[in-house]
């Protein structure tokens, strides 16, 4: 260009070195072909003083908008990850134990005794359904568990159907473990027992609050409940077991709410019975195959390493905690009416009734119960956004907060499970039979469909993978019959 502007003689336009500025550039970051992520930048500011005080408030609640470039820092680390993913399984010790001895002590108290045997057959199928799990955490990294499987493998009718009893599910979870939850706190205080739906319900509002903030610092709030929980339910157990070595275990005296032993005769049906409402101890199993994407890299690895320690926890304490009651003889009550739960009795003869010991193990069960709660947040989200891109519920579940969390879907699910909740009034042994049945149906679907990809696939050593997920497809349809 000469000095008044115009073009030089012999030179083109061309010649100059410019740089190209693409509009959108300070706005979003190029993350791969066809694919890009949002910046700060890109966040929209409120203009009006209406607007900015709505900011302020809500930036108060749930804390700063964050980009959708600031996601990988929301991811867990294992250590996280099993206290959130893990937590509906680990807390179900805290109830499934119970579950058995209500039916068994139908055919009065002798029959108590099979709790020790059936409690050992669940932990046996837990292994399977822990190992054939495990394998979808590999096959299917970007989540969507039970679902994406039998999409893939099966049709999208079955599809649906896992879909729904997953959702559902998730649902029941919240209300089930909400529900656990204030029994242990009413186990030590009888008289709040009036009040048990009304501490439900302000209890999953606060969760929802906290899964508004985001992933990260949900994890922060209730990691500590999980691994307080297992290490006094370990320290309960190891007590318990050397009381009974040295015969100094004191069986308790009856509860004046204890559920009264009825006549009826000791059958098959009545232990099959008793085996499918211990199966409870299974539920939450799955959270983690549908929540692999939220796991720090490498995804499939790390979530597959967290389900196999959720297992061997899971069994151990639920198969303790079935011993010590047995060992104490322990009977369910009417917790509906304020009675204690059978983890609460344990507790008692273990540590003494009123001890620091047993009010610290009551307010980690209550709050791995409330954490177990928390799980469903996590993938519910996930799965129902999986669900609308697939066109299959409205778009507005794929769309993200502020805090990168799926905001529709958390808020459904808070609201639908206060409902269940306060339906039931609180009472967890009416709920749970409503639970069991979601979950075993995912099983079943999931493990049919990976028999499936297993054949197609034919990948190193897909026989034997093939044999442990027909064999967990074909244990989990029978508990589920």
């Amino acid at each position: 260009m000469s000095e008044d502007g115009g073009p030089r003689s012999g030179r083109k336009l061309g010649d100059r070195r410019v740089r190209v500025e693409r509009p959108h550039a300070p706005y979003f970051r190029y993350t791969g072909p066809g694919q890009m992520v949002a910046r700060e930048a890109a966040l929209e500011r409120p203009r009006t003083p209406t607007d900015r005080m709505v900011a302020r408030l809500k930036a108060i609640a749930i804390g700063r908008p964050l980009s959708n470039e600031e996601e990988i820092a929301e991811r867990l680390s294992k250590k996280k990850a099993l206290a959130i993913f893990s937590s509906d399984a680990i807390s179900s010790s805290a109830y499934a134990t119970e579950e058995i001895l209500r039916v068994l002590i139908l055919a009065g108290t002798a029959a108590l005794l099979w709790s020790i045997g059936i409690s050992l057959a669940i932990a046996g199928l837990l292994a399977v359904v822990a190992l054939s799990y495990r394998q979808i955490c590999f096959a299917y990294p970007s989540g969507g568990g039970a679902y994406v499987v039998a999409r893939e493998n099966l049709s999208q009718r079955f599809a649906l159907v896992a879909a729904a009893a997953l959702l559902i599910d998730y649902v029941m979870t919240v209300a089930v473990s909400t529900a656990s939850a204030v029994a242990q706190i009413v186990s030590v205080v009888p008289s709040l027992h009036v009040v048990a739906v009304e501490i439900g319900l302000a209890s999953i509002t606060l969760i929802t609050v906290a899964n508004l903030r985001g992933l990260r610092e949900s994890g922060n709030i209730f990691a500590v409940p999980t691994y307080l929980f297992v290490g006094l339910a370990l320290l309960m157990i190891a007590i318990g077991l050397l009381k009974v070595l040295a015969g100094e275990a004191q069986p308790l005296p009856p509860h004046p709410l204890a559920v009264p032993p009825e006549t009826q005769v000791l059958t098959v049906i009545l232990l099959l019975k008793a085996f499918a409402s211990g199966s409870v101890a299974l539920t939450g199993t799955e959270a983690i195959t549908n929540g692999v994407p939220a796991f720090k890299p490498p995804e499939p690895r790390n979530a597959a390493n967290t389900l196999i320690v959720m297992a061997v926890l899971l069994g151990v304490l639920f198969v303790g905690i079935t011993l010590v009651a047995h060992a104490f003889d322990i009977r369910p009550t009417n917790t509906d009416a304020g009675g204690p739960t059978v983890i609460a009795q344990a507790a008692a003869a273990v540590f003494g009734n009123g001890t620091a010991l047993y009010l610290a193990l009551q307010a980690s069960t209550a709050l791995i119960l409330f954490l177990a709660a928390n799980t469903s947040f996590n993938a519910f989200p996930r799965l129902a956004a999986i669900l609308a891109q697939d066109g299959f519920m409205p778009r507005q579940f794929t769309f993200r907060g502020d805090r990168l969390s799926f905001s529709w879907g958390i808020v459904l699910l808070a609201v639908v499970a206060g409902l269940i909740l306060a339906a039931f009034g609180g009472d967890t042994h009416a709920l749970i039979p409503l639970y069991s049945v979601g979950v075993f149906v995912t099983f079943t679907i999931s493990q049919t469909g990976m028999v499936r990809y297993w054949r197609r696939v034919r990948t190193a050593g897909w026989r034997w993978r093939l044999v442990i997920n027909a064999l967990g497809a074909v244990l989990t349809l029978v508990v589920l019959a």
